[in-house]
């Protein structure tokens, strides 16, 4: 059977691997095949005239085919870098993080995990080395293909990067990314969606997307459907949110297509309290913010220290109000004296978010 044949009868499921010819090329009997598997260089039947497959099934075994090379070369990158052949010290200051954004932010910051990740290179090297490709466009640089988060740890610490360095066409990177993210430290629900939709934007199909992340065609569907309707830059200033799933996500999109919704956002992303959150605390402020829910949550109360570490005053937040509470004797002459410096601190906080 021809490599092609072979192939095709792969892809459709007409003949199993154990089927392959097994009389080192000879011409010997093998079992019949449904017509679009057949090669068209083989007749349907002895009398019956020869049939070509069509456009559509060659495009299809085509796409197919070279989307399975790549998942199978992926898979190969992987074996190799376990085996870590040829590893490489790489300045970290050399190496771009993949063009296929993934992450809502390079920053691991708060991540317990990675905190422990950092501590264990800086304490003992790195073990495991990364895979990296050469940057298509900038000579002597290097784009990530998994290992970003030992790659930023080692950032971290200033330390160089043990890399095994490969060529990579675009897809394997992305397959590879995918398989990091599968084995190693899951998505969010809205990274994984920003993710399929970067992957869909630079002209892969979603038969790559759907690949590089391990899903079907409704949860692509489902993916790109948020991602299609939450603006990037408001899930960017939420972060990952990693207990929000997507009903939450859709009814936010939902939400901020109101009339003034998006002005609340942008409001509501410029607050303290709001950068102050973590990424969960983050939706619920912005969602509650541009429902109306904002006034019916329970006061949020925040202390106030001066750089001693002594208390300066507590400040209490419900909904859009909030009130300043000054101990007895922080309050002795400064509650003046906060008073008389309020009109000229307003006036500069409009500065600064007019000059943002």
């Amino acid at each position: 059977m021809s490599k092609r044949r072979k192939e095709l009868a792969h892809l459709f499921g007409t003949v199993g691997p154990d089927q392959n010819d097994q009389t080192g090329g000879s011409a010997a009997a093998t079992p019949a095949e449904p017509a679009k598997a057949r090669s068209s260089e083989e007749p349907e039947a002895r009398n019956s005239p020869v049939r070509a497959p069509s456009g559509a099934v060659r495009a299809m075994g085509l796409s197919l085919g070279g989307l399975s090379d790549a998942s199978r070369r992926a898979d190969e990158l992987e074996k190799e870098l376990a085996r870590a052949e040829r590893v490489h010290e790489i300045d970290p200051g050399l190496i771009d993080p993949s063009p296929w954004r993934d992450r809502m932010s390079d920053a691991e910051d708060g991540d317990p995990d990675f905190d422990a990740l950092a501590a264990s290179i800086a304490s003992v090297g790195q073990q495991v080395p990364v895979l990296l490709r050469p940057h298509p466009e900038k000579p002597s640089r290097y784009q990530v293909a998994f290992g970003h988060r030992r790659v930023h740890a080692a950032q971290r610490h200033g330390l160089s990067v043990r890399a095994v360095v490969k060529p990579l066409a675009d897809a394997e990177l992305i397959l590879a990314q995918g398989k990091e993210n599968a084995e190693r430290r899951d998505l969010s629900f809205i990274e994984r969606a920003f993710f399929a939709e970067a992957i869909i934007a630079a002209g892969f199909d979603r038969a790559t997307a759907m690949q590089a992340l391990g899903i079907d065609k409704t949860e692509i569907s489902r993916l790109l459907s948020v991602a299609n309707t939450v603006p990037r830059r408001f899930a960017v200033a939420i972060g990952p949110a990693p207990k929000v799933g997507r009903p939450r996500w859709l009814a936010l999109g939902e939400l901020l297509q109101k009339k003034g919704a998006v002005e609340k956002a942008e409001d509501e992303i410029g607050r303290d309290r709001f950068l102050a959150a973590d990424s969960d605390a983050r939706f619920s402020l912005l969602s509650d913010r541009i429902s109306g829910n904002a006034s019916r949550r329970k006061s949020e109360t925040r202390r106030i220290a001066g750089s001693d570490g002594v208390a300066i005053g507590t400040l209490s937040v419900q909904g859009d109000s909030a009130r300043l509470a000054l101990p007895g004797a922080a309050a002795s002459g400064f509650a003046d004296y906060l008073a008389d410096c309020l009109p000229e601190l307003a006036a500069r906080f409009r500065e600064e978010r007019e000059g943002r």
